[in-house]
């Protein structure tokens, strides 16, 4: 007889909350980015980002927080947001931006994670 661990109700939301703030912040960027919006070419032409890819990383930014936000693609969503988090890092480290604009892509990419892990018993299994 095999016996299964469930995972708790308060547990499972929190999981969801923590999941629904990081899609919202994504997608805010991926919209600004699709729409060019003057904010959103402004911050990637001052990065050394060309003005043309700013339309190209709001479509990636956008398909992978869809992936992120769909139960059954979380996982391959969690890893191209982490990804993409790691390129924000990278562009604050190459530019020598102050500590805090390198933390906020990093404590992202530990909600992206930590939303995953609280409801994923496999994952949690590996700690």
């Amino acid at each position: 007889m095999e016996t299964t661990k469930t995972t708790s109700k308060g547990v499972v939301y929190t999981s969801y909350i923590l999941q629904g703030i990081v899609v919202l912040m994504f997608l805010m960027g991926a919209v600004n980015n699709i729409l060019q919006t003057e904010m959103a070419v402004t911050g990637a032409v001052e990065f050394g980002y060309p003005e043309d890819s700013v339309l190209y990383l709001g479509i990636i930014l956008f398909a992978s927080t869809v992936l992120y936000a769909i139960p059954k693609t979380t996982f391959i969503g969690g890893l191209l947001l982490t990804a993409w988090l790691g390129g924000a890092v990278a562009t604050h480290v190459i530019h020598n931006d102050p500590v805090t604009s390198i933390l906020f892509p990093v404590i992202f990419g530990i909600l992206v994670w930590v939303s995953i892990w609280l409801r994923n018993e496999k994952l949690r299994a590996l700690c």
